[in-house]
């Protein structure tokens, strides 16, 4: 027994199965000691969770996310090795479930799984993990690559802090030149404001949203859904070749031949949306009616709508896009009032410069001195030094006797931009009216929300009895 209990001094043999398991044990002791206690370096409850996520500390239960091709050892089973494009992802029940009304469901519902390992190939690795972030310790981590997929993940799991991260996100950064693209993933998603705020976007930047790569990607109920609006800034012409874009892409997306009869079919009800009406007859003329998509009797139609009176019906639209996102302010250089002026068939023309890039949606003129009665009215916007009408319209206005001006509008908004010079001019048929004197040569207006703009007038060839509506 002595000799045994090492008394002597003498070696003592281990046998072979004790001594394995002593080196387990002190193995097992060695990879546990860095986690022994890791709760005391933790000083609040959100360090704790937050050191638990994505961590194979007390996890019960793994995600493979992503989709991937087969996974080795033994397919679905679980442990397996995650397939090529794929991501196994620690979790811990209690803490999903907590956060989330689809985990809670998941996991401890009537249908509750019971399985250690769930599939999830819908799910972009980088989202899902950005959800658990979230779920554990409330970080938001999204950046322009993974916002769109995390918005989807934070949907799909009921997370609504995080979907409203997501969109915020995508408020903060979002463009004229990507509008269109987070517009039709709005849609996809269901998130009304942010498609509200992509339309306001649209609206205020028409041109160049349009011409971004993302329009001709867009789907036919978005298409439509901008083409019903009153509030696009653009020129139904320019509006009409961006249509015809599209159409050429969407061919293309179905394998169709790009002919002038697919453009028609893919279309659908999206052409009957363009204002045709609201162009000049010289933008009809060298666009669409040589575009091949409309029919030799939709043509023939709006030409006659262009040219004769009365005007037969067509089936466009022919309401104005009302494009002003804003106060709309009235620029008058006359000082004095008089009467009376009359009109023999000549235009009355003021020649003008701005110094900032606006939209004159119409003109203010004066009426009767011999009490209410109607005018016909052509009025005009011509670029001076190319000799080119921007904007007009055949139109008539009332007024009622008094020394007012009276709003004479333009089908649609026309840019003017700086330092370019035009002329305003209007062709009135009625009685003797009231007439502007003491005509200033700048006017300056200023607001509160924009810069100052400047008005330089300079006389035209013909009468200067214009006053400008912005």
């Amino acid at each position: 027994m002595a000799a045994a209990g090492g008394g002597s001094g003498a070696p003592v043999e281990t046998p072979p199965a004790t001594a394995t398991a002593a080196a387990a044990e002190a193995g097992a002791v060695l990879q546990r000691e860095p986690l022994y206690n890791w709760q005391a370096t933790k000083g609040s409850l959100r360090e704790r969770f937050a050191f638990l996520f994505s961590n194979e500390l007390l996890s019960d239960v793994h995600f493979v996310v992503g989709k991937g091709g087969p996974r080795g050892g033994g397919g679905a089973a679980s442990g397996a090795s995650p397939g090529p494009g794929q991501q196994r992802i620690p979790a811990h029940r209690f803490v999903l479930a907590a956060g989330s009304a689809v985990f809670d469901a998941m996991f401890n519902g009537g249908m509750a799984t019971t399985s250690a390992e769930i599939e999830l190939p819908d799910v972009e690795p980088a989202a899902f993990l950005a959800l658990l972030r979230f779920l554990y310790s409330d970080e938001v981590q999204i950046g322009p690559e993974t916002v769109m997929t995390t918005l989807y993940t934070a949907k799909k799991y009921a997370v609504p802090a995080l979907e409203a991260h997501c969109v915020d996100f995508l408020t903060k950064h979002l463009r004229a030149d990507n509008a269109f693209m987070l517009l039709t993933q709005a849609r996809l998603f269901d998130e009304p404001q942010l498609a509200s705020l992509c339309l306001d976007t649209i609206d205020k930047s028409t041109i160049d949203a349009i011409s971004a790569e993302g329009f001709t990607d867009i789907d036919i109920d978005t298409l439509c859904a901008v083409l019903e609006r009153d509030t696009l800034s653009i020129r139904e012409s320019r509006l009409f070749g961006a249509v015809v874009r599209w159409a050429e892409a969407e061919c293309q997306r179905q394998q169709l031949p790009v002919t002038f009869g697919n453009k028609q079919k893919v279309l659908g009800r999206a052409l009957s949306l363009i204002r045709f009406p609201l162009m000049t007859i010289e933008e009809f003329a060298a666009g669409p009616a040589q575009s091949g998509i409309l029919s030799d009797r939709e043509v023939v139609n709006l030409f006659l709508h262009f040219t004769v009176n009365p005007k037969p019906k067509v089936d466009y639209i022919d309401r104005p896009r009302c494009c002003l996102r804003g106060k709309e302010c009235s620029i008058n250089r006359f000082q004095q009032v008089e009467s009376r002026w009359g009109y023999s068939g000549t235009s009355d023309r003021i020649r003008f410069t701005v110094n900032r890039r606006i939209s004159i949606v119409g003109f203010g003129l004066y009426g009767s001195i011999h009490g209410p009665t109607d005018y016909q009215v052509n009025i005009q916007i011509i670029d001076y030094e190319k000799n080119q009408t921007l904007g007009q319209n055949d139109t008539g206005f009332s007024c009622d006797g008094t020394a007012s001006t009276f709003r004479v509008m333009f089908k649609e908004p026309i840019e003017i931009l700086p330092t370019v010079c035009y002329t305003a001019c209007a062709t009135l048929k009625g009685p003797d009216s009231h007439y502007g004197t003491k005509g200033l040569k700048k006017v300056i207006h200023e607001s509160p929300t924009a810069s100052k703009t400047c008005f330089v007038f300079y006389s035209s060839p013909g009468n200067n009895n214009v006053k400008l509506l912005l």
